[in-house]
């Protein structure tokens, strides 16, 4: 163990790498409950789903920790289960059998982008302030997903708080209670247990029922869904239909690039804010990340392992896996290798006999989770010079177009589109990427194709 992770030449231990993997593991365990309440709305089968997360979770963190060495664990990504799900499915009208044929394809080009330089050329075309815009807009729409998943906000001619008679909404003001204490407290795992809690709360209010919990049959239910999800990207279902529409082809690869977009700066994004600080990745691996192909740093084999993932998850049934910010719980508690993740990874299978819980916790006790993550998120904003209005104006559009259009593609394509204005104005059009130019030019054609049909 000591020869293959190289403990001592990290400066850790045994123990202590697996007190880190632990702590990772509870800081993100919430994902195996929240992940199929979302997917769920898709229509997906909640328990193949289930089962799935953890599935590409253990694939994608044991990779991490067996090939990269690295103490990050991976799961389906909270923003993209919800894009997944209330845009591509909800509101563009695809079928959750081509949204996961997206997903597969999507994680096929992120390893293309991790071994060749095009990764270079994309994250160097993404100004800082915008990718800050980004990963603060998904917190904003995560965070208003959960407001509306426990019935806190009610439409009529406006959007308005709830009144609180009914017992849904009272079990979720307590549960955001219970989440924002355990976490202002620092508890560690907080949220998965605040949901355990919230749900346990829910049965003395008759908002959980447990007359239909049998743990042998609830054991072997995922297996048997699995089924319905496995494999279901090959078929006519998946990648056989979703390009069988010449007119929506544009739609089909912007929807793509959206995913992979909001992926790969989401997995950057975490590597660099937690590595750099503590000595797992260091300029020479940031350096090699822009100026190598293959895999010459740690860095590009924990992305490889990250995008491996991705295909992994939507060959069984989730939305894309993505490198976890919670990982820098465990780090904070001494992490320093793979041996942090295989230790998560072996966490996330004993999770699988949590099967029969898994049916009876209430989207109320989820909402919660879903409105911390993102105020957990929305701390990316603190990044931005809001002061100087060059810079304000395309950030705003990317993160509240997310939110108001109830979809992340539609803040992505804001942000860039005001930005290339912006610079034209300026007369600083030479300073654009192209890449942003393509990307831009390709957003701007979505939506006219949108008008025509």
């Amino acid at each position: 163990m000591e020869k293959f992770f190289k403990l001592k030449q990290h400066g850790t231990t045994v123990s202590r790498e697996v007190l880190a993997g632990v702590t990772t593991f509870f800081a993100m365990a919430y994902i195996i409950f929240v992940n199929p309440d979302i997917l769920s709305n898709a229509g997906m089968p909640k328990d193949a789903v289930f089962l799935a997360t953890i599935i590409a979770s253990v694939i994608g963190t044991l990779v991490m920790g067996l090939f990269a060495n690295v103490p990050y664990a991976q799961a389906p990504g909270m923003g993209l289960n919800a894009f997944f799900t209330f845009t591509v499915v909800l509101l563009l009208g695809y079928t959750w059998q081509q949204a996961l044929s997206m997903v597969f394809i999507c994680g096929i080009i992120n390893i293309i982008i991790t071994v060749t330089k095009i990764r270079k050329l994309i994250i160097k075309a993404i100004p800082e302030s915008l990718q800050n815009a980004i990963g603060g807009g998904i917190g904003i729409f995560i965070a208003y997903i959960g407001l509306l998943n426990a019935g806190l906000i009610n439409f009529s001619s406006v959007p308005a708080l709830t009144e609180f008679n009914k017992r849904g909404a009272i079990l979720t003001l307590i549960g955001i209670i219970i989440t924002i204490v355990l976490l202002v407290l620092k508890v560690k795992g907080a949220i998965f247990i605040s949901i355990i809690v919230t749900t346990i709360i829910g049965i003395p209010m008759k908002v959980v029922d447990l007359s239909s919990v049998s743990l042998a049959s609830d054991l072997a239910k995922p297996f048997k869904e699995l089924g319905n999800t496995f494999g279901v990207v090959f078929t006519n279902e998946g990648i056989g239909s979703l390009f069988s529409d010449p007119a929506k082809i544009p739609q089909v690869l912007m929807t793509i690039f959206a995913f992979s977009l909001t992926d790969t700066f989401d997995t950057i994004g975490t590597f660099i804010g937690t590595g750099r600080r503590s000595g797992i990745f260091d300029e020479a691996d940031e350096k090699a990340l822009e100026e190598s192909t293959g895999f010459k740093s740690k860095m590009d084999k924990a992305l490889f392992a990250d995008s491996i993932a991705t295909s992994i998850g939507a060959l069984f049934g989730t939305s894309n896996t993505t490198t976890y910010v919670e990982s820098a719980a465990g780090i904070e508690a001494g992490g320093r290798t793979g041996l942090t993740s295989v230790v998560t990874a072996l966490l996330f299978i004993l999770s699988i006999f949590l099967a029969p819980i898994i049916g009876i916790v209430p989207s109320e006790a989820t909402a919660p989770a879903l409105i911390a993550v993102g105020i957990m998120m929305v701390a990316a904003f603190k990044n931005i010079d809001w002061t100087d209005f060059d810079v304000a104006v395309p950030a705003f559009f990317a993160s509240i177009f997310m939110a108001l259009t109830y979809s992340i593609s539609n803040g992505i394509a804001a942000g860039f589109i005001f930005y290339c204005i912006v610079k034209v104005l300026k007369k600083e059009a030479k300073d654009v990427s192209p890449v942003l130019w393509v990307a831009s030019l390709l957003f701007v054609l979505n939506f006219v194709v949108l008008a025509i049909l």
